[in-house]
């Protein structure tokens, strides 16, 4: 069962900062070394100054963090809201020249070790140990996990109707990239009384955020030790979630990219000749046309591009069956994914 609860949120006091766009960041995973200086420089109560801290030599910058964000609160530069609410939440953005619209909420998600909420991602050691150290400090989520789920009884669309549409937001701001931000209130107790019943029943799938997950039940884990007996509805029970409907329109998924660094040195010839084992390989000469071919043949067959010695390649799976002998351990709807035959076909079993 999913269990969904709203929480109070601490939001920049807008009586103090009239104009927010230079306090927030993105999410700390995405924020490259050069973006990280940017952000730090451009105000002194930026997020990132607590979100994801610049090394600095004799600092701890999780005990720097910790320091920051009891002070913001101290000195007002965060409100802590007066009520419990989840906070509807729409993003709008450009692809290619068209607009988009995504629209979903943020709420409390209780941390299950199985049920409801799927996790399929590996994680890796060092970035869930960076965000331990952060949230011992902080004690609070300092941003959420992104969360797809099927809407079977339409809450976005309920949640927008009865609360948002005709409203303003009380947060509006549009960040260096040109998305913009909007955020509505949702502390009507009949409302999050009919979001906590329609998501009971959903399955709910992590699409971002993995590290954050794992790190919120060690953290769980932790607290249950140091306190010995709980009621299971304390705060670290739970962790902050962004819900989207995955058949939304305003949902995009672009592809992935990996570049390959080996430790060996690569034979072209054979790895070619151990490629054509599994796949149809296609050289294209033209750059447009290779990414043209990518996003039509992306659509309806399981394809890879390959880049080269400045050439550029088309990887086409010879026959569906290669992968339900490859990969035959996992579910049948792990094994149908590009990413899958990538990591376990090429990287793993060609590249080693």
């Amino acid at each position: 069962m999913t269990k969904i609860r709203p929480f109070y949120a601490l939001t920049y006091n807008q009586n103090k900062f009239k104009d927010i766009s230079s306090l927030i960041c993105p999410p700390y995973d995405v924020i490259s070394p050069q973006r990280q200086q940017y952000f730090h420089g451009l105000n002194p109560h930026n997020f990132i100054h607590i979100l994801f801290g610049l090394d600095i030599p004799g600092e701890d910058k999780y005990k720097r963090a910790g320091v920051y964000f009891k002070n913001w609160i101290k000195d007002e530069v965060l409100l802590r809201e007066e009520k419990p609410a989840v906070y509807f939440y729409v993003q709008e953005y450009s692809l290619k020249g068209e607009r988009k619209t995504r629209m979903g909420f943020i709420g409390l998600m209780r941390l299950e070790d199985s049920g409801s909420a799927f996790v399929h991602e590996h994680t890796r050691l060092a970035p869930k140990e960076d965000r331990l150290k952060i949230i011992r400090e902080v004690k609070a989520n300092l941003s959420p996990v992104f969360a797809i789920f099927p809407d079977k009884k339409r809450v976005i669309k309920y949640v927008y109707e009865h609360c948002v549409k005709g409203n303003q937001p009380f947060i509006d701001v549009t960040d260096d990239e040109k998305t913009a931000h909007k955020l509505w209130r949702i502390s009507s107790p009949d409302i999050l009384a009919n979001i906590e019943s329609k998501m009971e029943k959903e399955d709910i799938f992590i699409a971002d955020g993995h590290h954050r997950y794992e790190v919120a039940m060690l953290y769980r884990e932790e607290m249950k030790k140091k306190l010995g007996s709980i009621s299971g509805e304390e705060s670290f029970n739970y962790i902050l979630t962004y819900f989207t409907n995955v058949n939304s329109q305003g949902l995009t998924i672009l592809p992935i990219h990996r570049l390959a660094q080996l430790s060996h040195e690569l034979s072209w010839d054979s790895f070619m000749e151990r490629l054509r084992d599994s796949f149809d390989v296609e050289e294209v000469k033209d750059k447009v046309k290779f990414f043209f071919l990518m996003q039509k043949g992306g659509r309806s067959e399981h394809l890879i591009g390959m880049y080269k010695n400045r050439k550029y390649w088309l990887i086409r799976l010879k026959n569906i069956k290669i992968l339900d002998k490859e990969i035959s351990h996992k579910p049948k709807e792990y094994r149908s994914l590009d990413v899958s035959m990538l990591n376990c076909l090429i990287l793993h079993k060609i590249l080693g």
